[in-house]
Parts: structure tokens; C-alpha cells; sequence
């Protein structure tokens, strides 16, 4: 009895969002959606509806990218769950979370399904074709002061965007499973399955407000003690950018707790603007308020912290030519010279 039970949930599709049509609300099949799983292979259409609901997290937003209504997204969806006897997206408040079976799917089927539309679209010259959306990943600091300016112009060129913010573990397993087109991280991927190349290095440095850095005074590379009572202030309690910047130039381990923590090194830098403390910044993202004089640099050493950013896409798919735009428009970007490169 418990077996079956929980069959009939793992099959049941769900509806990620509030309009009529295709999958109930309350995690069931709707009328005549509840048959068995059959043999046979599965259709290109729905798999391809699949993927843009996969991409999109929303049934609304893949049936706008697709050109087609909301329900019958909707019913393809449910459709293609029956088919398959397996649960693909969960409900939220607002559009639908891919199941890990979901995740399985779109990384098998993400390459071969862009290499095909590729060729159908070479394939019909002349023909009206709607462009599909780039959807590209990241930090929401390097997305927004760095790559979003940069990528602007390319909104003229009939460019769509989709952007999506987070860490990067989860935006690189997202690339893997399909989600994503490109994913810029801090990290390098692992293995053979996603391709990374630099994009650009981030210099970090120890900053506050003016008046902190009157308080504190002059540092020396063997003495932090000036800052041991100073309010830290950090993207996360247990303080990566200020612990990896104690170890690389003082020689030392930071043992404190953060006086405030905002995860997001744009509200940060306010906070630090406005007087809370101390903190350290990729110079990207403090550069302005130096040369203003908003942030001192409280120490410059001959060897700073640098992290690298990483271009990273799938290995070994047929690009689009929106998705080869972004990449070459990001790289040109951030080699763009001395002056004006990243």
C-alpha cells in the first residue's frame, strides 16, 4: 500500500503557477493525464517545451520565449510527465523548481536540442525565426558593475538576456543540467563536461571609511594588531574574503566575529561607506569611491589577493550565435586593454 501511495506521487506533474490550464494546483493529473507510462520514444516537441520551462523556471516565461500560450506549455509539460511516469517540477509561489530527475533530463538533452535548432535555423533561410533568450549566470556584483554594461549594445543586435544571480556551485551544476548558456564564477569547474577560460582578476583590497582610517593609523605587513578591536564588516559570518585577506598578507589567522553581514559586496561597501567598519572589496567595486576619497585603502601590499573569474559553458555543444555574441562581447570586455579592460 505505502508503495503505491508513493508512486502516485512521484508521478503526479504539479503546476508551478496560477493560471488555468494543464497541471492541478493540488500536485494531481488533471482528467484524462493520469495513464501509464508507455514505451516508445519521447517526442522532440515536448522535450524541447521541457527545456524552456527548465531554463526559464516558469511556465509563463517559457511560453513567452516559445511563441506559444501558457496552458498548452502547461499541458506538454503535464504531458510529457505522463509519458515518462517520473514528477518534473515542483510548485512554488512563484513559477516551478525543477525536480533532480528534471536537473538528469535537461543535462542529458540541453546540447543536442541547441545543436538541432541550430540547424533548423540554417536550414529555413529567409525565415522568420524568434531568437532564444541567452540566459547567463554569475555573482550579482561582477553581473551588475561588470558584465550587464558591457553586454548593453548587444540589446540593439536583437540579443535577449535572461539573468540569473547565485553561488557558484549552484549556477555551475545549473550549466551542467541545461539551465544556463554561460556562467561566469569565481570557481573552475571540474572535469571535462563544462569548458572554463580567465576572464578577469580580481585585485582585493582592505578599505574603510576616512575617519576609521584616521582612528587606525599606519599598518605594517607584520602588525594587524591596529585592527584587532575595528568592526569587520563581511559577506558572510564566518568571513571568506576578510580570512583569506589576514592569511595572504599578515601571515595570520583572523578569529573574530563580524560586526555586520550583508550578502552582497555592494551593500558592503555602503556599509563601510557610511562608517560601520572595516572590510575588504574587489577593487572593481570600490575604484570610484577610492578616487572620491569615500574608501581609503588602509594597507597596499606588493602582493595582494587576486581571484580569478572563470568564462564558463558546456563542453562540447553547437553554440548559438546570440551565445557566441555574449561570450566574445564579455571576453573583449574584459581584455580590453589597460585602460578601459576589466
Amino acid at each position: 500500500m505505502s508503495s503505491r501511495k508513493s508512486d502516485e506521487s512521484e508521478t503526479a506533474p504539479v503546476r508551478g503557477e496560477s493560471e488555468p490550464g494543464g497541471l492541478s494546483s493540488d500536485g494531481s493529473s488533471s482528467p484524462g493525464g493520469s495513464s501509464s507510462p508507455g514505451g516508445g520514444p519521447l517526442d522532440l516537441g515536448l522535450l524541447r517545451t521541457f527545456l524552456a520551462v527548465h531554463r526559464a523556471r516558469s511556465l509563463t516565461g517559457a511560453a513567452r520565449d516559445l511563441g506559444i500560450s501558457q496552458p498548452t506549455v502547461s499541458a506538454q509539460v503535464q504531458a510529457l510527465e505522463t509519458r515518462m511516469g517520473r514528477r518534473l517540477f515542483e510548485r512554488l509561489p512563484r513559477g516551478v523548481a525543477p525536480t533532480s530527475v528534471a536537473d538528469s533530463l535537461a543535462g542529458e538533452i540541453a546540447a543536442p536540442l541547441d545543436a538541432l535548432a541550430a540547424v533548423a535555423e540554417r536550414g529555413r533561410p529567409g525565415a522568420e525565426v524568434a531568437p532564444e533568450p541567452v540566459h547567463l549566470a554569475g555573482p550579482a556584483e561582477l553581473l551588475s558593475v561588470l558584465a550587464l554594461p558591457a553586454l548593453a549594445p548587444l540589446t540593439a543586435d536583437g540579443v535577449l538576456l535572461r539573468v540569473t544571480t547565485g553561488l557558484a556551485d549552484d549556477l555551475l551544476e545549473g550549466l551542467q543540467a541545461g539551465r544556463f548558456d554561460v556562467v561566469l564564477s569565481a570557481v573552475r569547474p571540474r572535469g571535462r563536461a563544462l569548458s572554463a577560460v580567465p576572464l578577469t582578476d580580481e585585485e582585493f583590497v582592505l578599505v574603510a571609511a576616512p575617519e576609521w582610517a584616521r582612528r587606525i593609523g599606519p599598518l605594517t605587513i607584520r602588525d594587524p594588531g591596529p585592527l584587532r578591536d575595528v568592526p569587520l564588516v563581511a559577506y558572510a559570518e564566518d568571513l571568506p574574503i576578510l580570512r583569506r585577506y589576514w592569511r595572504h598578507v599578515f601571515r595570520t589567522r583572523l578569529t573574530a566575529r563580524p560586526a555586520v553581514v550583508v550578502p552582497d559586496l555592494r551593500g558592503v561597501r555602503s556599509s563601510v561607506v557610511a562608517g560601520s567598519g572595516v572590510t575588504v572589496l574587489p577593487r572593481y567595486l570600490c575604484e570610484r569611491e577610492l578616487e572620491e576619497g569615500a574608501l581609503v585603502a588602509l594597507f597596499s601590499p606588493e602582493d595582494p589577493p587576486i581571484n580569478t573569474s572563470f568564462l564558463v559553458q558546456r563542453a562540447g555543444g553547437v553554440p548559438r550565435a546570440h551565445v557566441t555574441a555574449v561570450r566574445e562581447c564579455l571576453l573583449g570586455a574584459a581584455r580590453g586593454g589597460e585602460d578601459d579592460g576589466w
